[in-house]
């Protein structure tokens, strides 16, 4: 099926194919076209996560052309994914850890780490083009305004782009060539999903990050998994996804209400996670604020700002900090710079991963004071600390992207991208977080809120109990019992 041309029935302009097209042309002839090689897929150990999730990855293209290995062909599940900023890594995480804990053997199929491939070159490509956008947008008002709200709000939003998406997906098809075709998929980016429907796959589920409606996520000929009951309208008639057309809406069947896609370590102990955070507060220890930057390493001048409206309070004993940098060492630099004697009051957990989840383990009924400051070189130890530092934490200080759906009491600062809003929006709605607050007044008013009003931290952690009674934090389960299902 000709996937650029006609979507969910929506038939597309000949400009807008001739478009897609060239824009594969283009990849083809930078990258390489790769299709006629028979890459090698094998089932290996991840030496990071795999003791925690019961994670296994599989390698592309380490061993001879053609070979396949290693697969359990009923109990195993391909979470694919890419690198695009953590968010994307964050959300197979917890596809991995609730197929994990349904009895199924969740395969790690990273769509950006085959570096031979022209796959993983074409999404590099692009990786590097948003991550060099979401930065500039935060230095640069007038280019955050005229170029990245925009694209990330409305161009992201069209069919058209959609169409160009699923022509350069089809350069990524060589990666799935011996990956054995009946193993469910679950991509938590469209790329993997795309590429997966075009190789032939034949049961995938698109996990979609994001509540804002936008084509960029469509794979036509999966099964699209939504978070809220406000993206499944959205998606479900294709909204403004052509201007104000009245599009063909997506079949029934293509489309699924989940809830949130949460790891099954933090759902399991939502109850009593929310009962220590309560205690913590009306005994007078000291809060626990848990600072996460994300991929593209922005956002600096907030936390800065942030940091030194809470060093009082550190210092006194009111409060206490966890700030994961990630990756992104240099950000320490920067902070040292930017707050003055930061040095003296905090302890450095820097690539000693079992240091960082002795810390975690210990702090979910030990006490913490101080700043600790966590960073790690390796993606999947960069990523999951926050999700280790998450059950400890009090409060979580981020931008409403893929953690607004997290089940901690969030304070959220400003988005990167229009997109980005509406999770913050859902956040508040349900009661789990907090406004966005769009500049540094305003996050520091709500940062005051947390410490000194009595009511504000225990009626989130209230909510966040009571929307797990209704099975709102289910969606990672729910999305493994679909992609299995479909081989049924």
């Amino acid at each position: 099926m000709e996937r650029s041309k006609v979507i969910f029935g929506n038939v597309q302009p000949g400009s807008v194919y001739r478009k897609a097209v060239n824009s594969k042309k283009k990849y083809a002839k930078k990258f390489g076209d790769d299709s006629a090689r028979n890459y090698s897929a094998r089932v290996i150990e991840n030496e990071y996560i795999g003791d925690l999730l019961g994670v296994k990855n599989i390698a592309v293209g380490d061993a001879s052309d053609g070979t396949s290995e290693g697969f359990d062909n009923e109990k195993g599940i391909i979470v694919g994914n890419i690198r695009m900023g953590f968010g994307h890594y964050r959300i197979s995480m917890a596809i991995a850890s609730a197929a994990n804990a349904l009895g199924y053997v969740p395969y790690w199929m990273d769509l950006n780490s085959y570096k031979d491939t022209t796959c993983t070159k074409v999404i590099s490509a692009q990786n590097d083009l948003y991550s060099m956008g979401s930065r500039l947008s935060q230095k640069f008002k007038l280019f955050n305004k005229i170029v990245w709200e925009p694209l990330n709000y409305e161009g992201f939003r069209k069919l058209s782009y959609n169409a160009a998406d699923q022509k350069n997906a089809e350069l990524m098809t060589p990666v799935y060539k011996n990956v054995p075709k009946d193993i469910p998929v679950v991509a938590t980016h469209v790329w993997p999903a795309q590429a997966a429907i075009h190789a032939g796959m034949r049961n995938v589920v698109n996990a979609i990050p994001d509540n804002w409606p936008m084509a960029l996520h469509f794979a036509e000929g999966s099964i699209h998994t939504v978070q809220t009951h406000y993206a499944y309208q959205g998606y479900r008639i294709c909204n403004g996804m052509d201007g104000d057309k009245v599009l063909n809406p997506m079949p029934s069947g293509s489309l699924k209400y989940v809830g949130h896609y949460i790891d099954h370590e933090l759902v399991a102990n939502i109850e009593d996670d929310c009962a220590r955070r309560i205690a913590r507060k009306e005994s007078g220890k000291p809060m626990r604020f848990l600072l996460t930057i994300g991929g593209a390493g922005a956002q600096k001048e907030i936390f800065a700002a942030i940091i030194k409206d809470l060093m009082p309070d550190i210092k006194n004993g009111k409060a206490a900090l966890y700030v994961n940098i990630g990756d992104y060492k240099n950000v320490w630099e920067d902070l040292k710079k930017m707050v003055p004697g930061i040095e003296a009051v905090a302890k450095t957990h820097f690539n000693d991963w079992n240091g960082t989840r002795k810390f975690c383990e210990d702090a979910i009924e030990g006490d913490v004071n101080g700043i600790h400051l966590f960073c790690h070189e390796n993606i999947f130890e960069a990523v999951y600390a926050t999700n280790l530092l998450m059950r400890s934490c009090d409060v979580l200080v981020t931008k409403p992207s893929e953690l607004a759906f997290y089940p901690v009491p969030k304070l959220f600062i400003r988005r990167i991208g229009g997109h980005e809003q509406w999770g913050a929006i859902h956040s508040a709605e349900i009661g789990d977080g907090t406004l966005e607050c769009r500049d540094i007044p305003h996050t520091l008013q709500m940062l005051r809120l947390f410490i000194d009003d009595d009511t504000f931290l225990s009626d989130m952690c209230g909510n966040i109990i009571r929307n797990k009674s209704l099975g709102i934090y289910d969606g990672a389960y729910e999305v493994v019992k679909t992609a299995m299902g479909m081989k049924k």
